[in-house]
């Protein structure tokens, strides 16, 4: 019997042991991406952005007008059309939708491109600042917000690192 409960007492200390861990462990979430692209220097990228592709977007637009006039024109008119004129701007419609995709995928191509770059340059800065937060909260834990089920306000750092990005 007193082995019994010498046994149950060393369980139980080894048990009390990782919860007592785990309670010091100090843990923050962080939503990275809100953090990134709210910050001052992701607003002046958007911008940026906007403005160098605004032409390519507006070709996009108009290729994409053209094709719906097109094929609104062979809806509406196909009945009235000989099998010729219908065959003739069936094609046409055909090439104005290749001159849209071809712009469109020519375009998010590029503008995907440009994003990459900018994940890229900001990443070391990014991390820098989340380092500086670690320290300056005394965590042992970041946990990204997409991982996370429920956190409590305080525990979430999203604004912290956003205003540390900014700085």
């Amino acid at each position: 019997m007193l082995r019994l409960s010498v046994v149950a007492v060393l369980l139980s200390a080894l048990l009390a042991a990782p919860v007592s861990a785990v309670a010091e462990t100090r843990i923050g979430v962080v939503n990275l991406r809100q953090a990134l692209f709210s910050s001052n220097e992701a607003r002046s990228f958007s911008d940026k952005l906007q403005s160098d592709f605004a032409d390519d977007e507006e070709s996009v637009r108009k290729a994409q007008e053209e094709a719906r006039k097109i094929k609104e024109r062979l809806e509406k008119d196909a009945a009235m059309m000989n099998e010729q004129e219908r065959q003739q701007l069936a094609s046409e419609f055909q090439e104005a939708l290749k001159e849209f995709n071809y712009r469109k995928e020519k375009l998010d191509s590029a503008v995907a491109k440009r994003k990459q770059a900018f994940l890229d340059k900001a990443r070391p800065e990014v991390d820098q600042a989340l380092k500086e937060l670690l320290d300056e909260e005394e965590l042992d834990l970041v946990l990204p917000a997409e991982a996370v089920v429920y956190v409590r306000p305080t525990m979430d750092l999203t604004d912290k690192l956003l205003q540390k990005l900014d700085k």
